[in-house]
């Protein structure tokens, strides 16, 4: 028997995600299931609801309620934390973490949801803008073409499943090869970039929901991980090691993407990214701070955030574990001393982007770094504190701006992608494409070293060290916001270079081994799926 859930069960979960303003009557009570698609999909109302469920499974715990950020964000070279919170996923060992299967779980129930909302948003023919209609659709293949993205860079080969149990009632399905499952996440960006409007546009929607330019912008981002995985040879220097000295390692290719045509997707990596540039849609926050303010969320630089409220059953515990105040005292996640000595002093993202003076809900005061004491320890009169060793904690600010930090669970916004990313996207690809950097690339390099007031990029690098520099680049901009880790590994230099740390920052292990460059797949679907026949290497 189908199950059937009516929409005042769902009611919170599909307004909340997007449709935090919408009217009642787009919400009234109708029977309504993924499963049962005969009692719904009536008019423009229920094809509405339907693309809030597809967003709603974003906001779960197998998503971003946790899991996604937790395996991504704290496995990285640059970060550190405490050792009861980075002590499984964040130390190489995500089979100790309660949510592992969280990455899994969720991109399937997006993409299942997003199956069914394509069969059936199509067949509605009355009640309904046709634009409208289009665009639900659009974003239904902008959702399932990033889980898909987010599946394969985790786990893998996976299998590819585009239609519903319902159309097709065949849940066996094989793992598809790595090429395959990209080529079915650009044909879905493609589809989508053609349905959606344009950021602005009347009809776009709320804020939260896939633009045209975000499809672009993420295609852009497809290509670069496709190209840079399937490099075959060269280098990247990298900062790091105990002693954070500069270390050169040589380039691995992404398993599955072994004779690739890298320089075929960055010079679509490089032209995609110019589509989004060039249309003016988008442009950086002048300052770092208003840009995680509250009122900078969803503007201007972000392309995409996934949206919460206070008040509401939608809201997450990033503020109290990401930034310096927290319910517990501080917070259990910070940017190494490391990472943080590679700003430049004048650099915004460390001056104004990291809490230098702090105070805990116990009243202790405290500043960050030690070896800055001078400017730091007495500020207004009021002492601060730093032991020199554990008290060493860089926070971003990044989450902190909430409606009340005292909570345990607040409205911190997370960003699934920002401006700036396309411009780095730009440069790296353009560099890779024309076997150096043009004055192009540095131009959109220096753009986002410009609004951090950081110094321009050294004139005259070679191929690889504009590559090595574009890809630190990239971790001052995106500090804790779950790109290191990716970089890493599209640039098959993971392994190497979090070896080379071994112990980190409060004695977090980095060691790593082959393994962990792909996620376990969920003992529930081996389970199920006997088209599976053996899990990921090393699980």
């Amino acid at each position: 028997m189908k199950k059937r859930i009516s929409t005042r069960t769902l009611l919170a979960a599909l307004a909340g995600v997007l449709l935090l303003s919408a009217c009642s009557k787009e919400l009234e009570e109708k029977p309504f299931s993924f499963l049962s698609p005969e009692n719904f999909y009536k008019n423009e109302s229920d094809a509405k609801t339907a693309i809030n469920g597809v967003y709603n499974a974003l906001y779960t715990y197998d998503m971003y309620l946790q899991p996604f950020w937790n395996l991504t964000v704290l496995d990285d070279d640059h970060v550190s934390g405490v050792d009861w919170f980075l002590g499984t996923s964040g130390a190489g060992n995500p089979q100790g973490y309660w949510g592992v299967n969280g990455p899994w779980v969720g991109c399937y129930s997006i993409i299942a949801r997003a199956n069914t909302v394509l069969e059936n948003v199509a067949n509605i023919e009355t009640q309904i803008d046709p634009e409208i209609k289009t665009r639900i659709m659009g974003e239904a293949h902008f959702l399932r073409a990033w889980s898909y993205f987010q599946l394969v860079q985790l786990y893998g080969p996976v299998p590819v499943r585009l239609k519903s149990l319902s159309a097709d009632a065949n849940a066996a399905v094989p793992r598809s090869p790595v090429k395959e499952v990209y080529q079915v996440i650009i044909d879905e960006l493609k589809l989508a970039e053609t349905m959606l409007f344009p950021v602005g546009h009347s009809k776009a929607g709320e804020p939260g929901r896939a633009t045209r330019g975000l499809a672009k912008g993420l295609l852009a981002k497809v290509y670069l991980t496709m190209a840079s995985g399937g490099v075959a040879s060269g280098t990247v220097s990298v900062r790091g090691g105990q002693d954070n000295a500069v270390y050169v390692h040589t380039k691995n290719v992404v398993a599955g993407l072994a004779g690739l045509d890298t320089k075929q997707y960055f010079e679509l990596a490089r032209d995609k990214a110019m589509e989004v540039i060039s249309s003016g849609e988008y442009s950086l926050f002048t300052s770092w701070k208003e840009l995680w303010s509250k009122a900078g969320r969803n503007k201007q630089e972000h392309m995409w955030m996934l949206q919460s409220q206070a008040g509401t059953q939608f809201v997450n515990n990033l503020s109290i574990y990401f930034s310096a105040y927290s319910t517990f005292g501080r917070g259990a996640v910070w940017v190494t001393n490391n990472h943080y000595s590679d700003y430049e002093d004048k650099d915004k993202r460390a001056l104004d982007g990291v809490a230098h003076n702090y105070e805990t809900n116990t009243g202790t005061k405290y500043y960050y770094p030690s070896w800055q004491a001078d400017l730091y320890r007495i500020v207004n009169g009021v002492t601060y504190n730093n032991n020199g060793t554990t008290d060493n904690r860089a926070y971003v600010i990044k989450y902190a701006d909430v409606n009340d930090r005292t909570v345990a669970n607040s409205d911190a916004h997370y960003p699934l992608m920002r401006y700036s990313e396309v411009l780095l996207t730009y440069a790296e690809a353009a560099n890779e494409a024309n076997n150096g950097p043009t004055t192009e690339a540095y131009n959109q390099l220096n753009s986002v070293r410009s609004r951090a007031a950081a110094t321009e990029a050294p004139a005259g690098m070679t191929q690889e060290q504009f590559r090595s520099f574009v890809i630190a680049e990239r971790a001052r901009e995106f500090a804790l916001e779950g790109v290191r880790r990716f970089d890493l590994m599209r640039w098959g230099i993971y392994l190497q270079v979090m070896n080379k740390i071994s112990a980190g920052q409060n004695n977090i292990s980095k060691v790593r081994s082959l393994r962990n460059l792909l996620l376990p797949i969920p003992q529930a679907e081996l389970n199920s799926n006997p088209m599976i026949t053996e899990n990921n290497p090393g699980w």
